[in-house]
């Protein structure tokens, strides 16, 4: 069972026109989309050092990125 959570962030122009450029060329994604598959990314990235500490959340944001990617 997967549970979503609304996030509301600024970000910077430049950034918000590159998105918008590239959900405009892949109409397969939309901004969720994109904002979990960079996300979950970024926290695999960034806890590789990390996996012995707590590989339930190591798995929980591969299973993320997996299946954001393949959606």
């Amino acid at each position: 069972m997967s549970t979503n959570v609304n996030l509301s962030t600024e970000i910077p122009q430049e950034l918000h026109e590159s998105l918008q450029h590239y959900l405009d060329e892949n109409p397969n994604w939309d901004q969720d989309r994109v904002l979990a598959a960079a996300l979950s990314l970024f926290l695999l990235q960034n806890s590789q050092n990390k996996v012995e500490n707590s590989p339930q959340t190591y798995r929980s944001c591969a299973q993320v990125y997996l299946e954001t990617l393949f959606q």
